[in-house]
């Protein structure tokens, strides 16, 4: 399903390193889910294409292959990574598997959308 990752940090002007990130929970904020998940076995995930509206102003395109060639690799390599230690994926965990586009910043008032070709899209307005 389509979805925002609302990245926030407490480090100043985002001077940040690893040690910063881990003891920031990886800049994490919130998410925001959109849609009705798909079955992903019915979607071309690695060419799927992407738009970041910002305030109505197309701010970026992307495609499922920026997520190390596709969804489902990045996917993989989590499931197989947790695996070999021991951690396995439970059904119905929410799981991001990376980005497809860059981040936008946002300030109260603004308002994004994403579409994602096969998938749907979310929104979310900043207040």
């Amino acid at each position: 399903m389509p979805c925002f990752e609302i990245v926030d940090s407490r480090i100043t002007d985002w001077k940040i390193k690893i040690q910063d990130t881990i003891a920031d929970n990886a800049s994490c904020g919130y998410l925001v889910l959109g849609g009705t998940a798909v079955n992903p076995r019915k979607v071309d995930l690695g060419v799927c294409g992407l738009t970041l509206e910002k305030n109505g102003e197309l701010m970026h395109t992307g495609a499922g292959a920026a997520a190390l060639g596709s969804p489902v690799n990045a996917m993989t390599w989590l499931a197989n990574t947790m695996g070999a230690l021991g951690v396995t994926l439970k059904a119905g965990e929410v799981i991001l598997s990376g980005a497809l586009c860059a981040m936008v910043e946002a300030k109260a008032g603004d308002s994004m959308r994403v579409s994602i070709g096969g998938i749907g899209s979310a929104s979310v307005r900043f207040v």
